[in-house]
């Protein structure tokens, strides 16, 4: 366990009768002298698990994320060698929501600025005359678990929600009443941005300086998401210039925060990543992250699986006692079979046939390779080595 998680966590884990050690604050190279001992490493939003860092890792079958992003984990080295990435994406969405809008209403009436004047002496009541949420326009940028549940709250302030999200079905939009519109609508139209989607080489830079230049004098933006979406001197110099009226940061391109342009104006609101730090988060993202190592390394599928095919939660029940069949069928077949294996056709009968059994398929495909390949091969890398032949010995 190399980052601060919740007790309850480590504690669950210890109870499965694992052996658990808590080593936090690891320099890089620390890290990767003692990596090779573990079978499993769980981190926050810190610990940089790199290539390098994995290479160095002979017996690690799963790292554990504590949260949702996973921008710090090199998730495609991690496949490469077969090794399970999950993460909690569901446990700190309600903390991430409220903290959006707790940055939402702090931009709105100035609170953090209003505070430091009061403490320091002032009674400045005309310096930090506010807006009300109420009729104005917020702008979603990404509807998924968090953004949705940004937006209900929204609702309950009566502001006008739209979003914009390509990945959103209408069906969805309706049922949080949100307003898709394109990005080019949204930066016109909104008097509040605020951000909920991963940082990916699509997302990077979502909002710099061309498209800052194009939203509406006066819009707030708030960004919870990810540092690195905002372009961070671009918004500054549009808060700095007066065309944007103020901008709440919760996380940064580079973390911890100390070089930031954004810690240059008092009318930036900070928070040191904040978005999931609540005691009943905390707690939960620890213990969803534990089952799963449990699961895992008990040889069971994972809730959350980054790097591999996984079934719904309520459809593991179903699919779970079928994996180990999977896995025996595939290593069987390899058996019985005379020459080189060119291609395999799987049939699902009954129950399970009603279900995603892309888990089952990938059992099935890591039985056929596991006794012909120089490679470990598991459910992560299974599909990635059979289509690249050469790498089977």
């Amino acid at each position: 366990v190399a980052e601060a998680v919740s007790e309850a966590g480590v504690d669950l884990l210890r109870q499965a009768g694992l052996e658990v050690d808590v080593a936090m604050g690891l320099a890089p190279k620390d890290l990767g002298a003692r990596i090779a001992d573990y079978d499993a490493l769980v981190v926050r939003s810190e610990t940089k698990v790199t290539a390098a860092l994995l290479e160095q890792s002979k017996r690690l079958q799963v790292v554990g994320r504590a949260g949702i992003g996973v921008d710090n984990i090199d998730v495609d080295a991690a496949t490469r060698r077969g090794v399970l990435v999950v993460n909690s994406p569901a446990s700190n969405v309600i903390a991430a929501a409220e903290h959006t809008m707790a940055l939402m209403l702090s931009l709105a009436r100035n609170v953090p600025q209003a505070d430091q004047s009061l403490r320091e002496g002032r009674w400045a009541r005309s310096e930090y005359v506010g807006v009300q949420l109420r009729g104005k326009t917020l702008a979603i940028i990404g509807l998924g678990k968090v953004g949705s549940e940004v937006a209900r709250r929204a609702k309950s302030f009566e502001m006008r929600v739209i979003g914009y999200d390509p990945f959103v079905s209408e069906e969805h939009a309706r049922r949080i009443e949100v307003e898709i519109v394109s990005m080019e609508d949204l930066l016109a139209g909104a008097d509040f941005i605020t951000i909920h989607v991963p940082l990916t080489t699509v997302t990077k830079a979502l909002l710099g300086p061309e498209e800052l230049a194009k939203t509406k004098q006066g819009v707030r933006i708030v960004n919870a998401a990810r540092g690195g979406i905002v372009d961070e001197q671009a918004l500054f110099e549009g808060v700095t210039s007066g065309r944007i009226g103020g901008a709440a940061v919760d996380t940064f391109l580079v973390e911890p925060a100390n070089d930031t342009p954004l810690l240059k104006s008092d009318r930036i609101i900070v928070t040191p990543h904040l978005g999931a730090s609540t005691f009943e988060a905390q707690e939960q993202v620890s213990l969803d992250v534990a089952e799963q190592l449990i699961d895992v390394l008990a040889g069971r599928p994972a809730k959350y699986a980054v790097n591999a095919p996984f079934a719904k939660p309520e459809a593991l029940p179903i699919l779970a006692p079928y994996a180990d069949v999977a896995h025996t069928v595939g290593r069987i077949a390899t058996q019985l079979s005379e020459g080189q294996l060119e291609s395999v056709e799987i049939e699902y009968s009954g129950e399970i046939a009603q279900y995603d059994t892309l888990v089952l398929k990938a059992g099935v495909v890591q039985g056929l390779l596991s006794p012909i390949s120089e490679e470990r091969v598991n459910v992560v890398n299974a599909a990635l080595i059979a289509e690249h032949p050469r790498r089977r010995g």
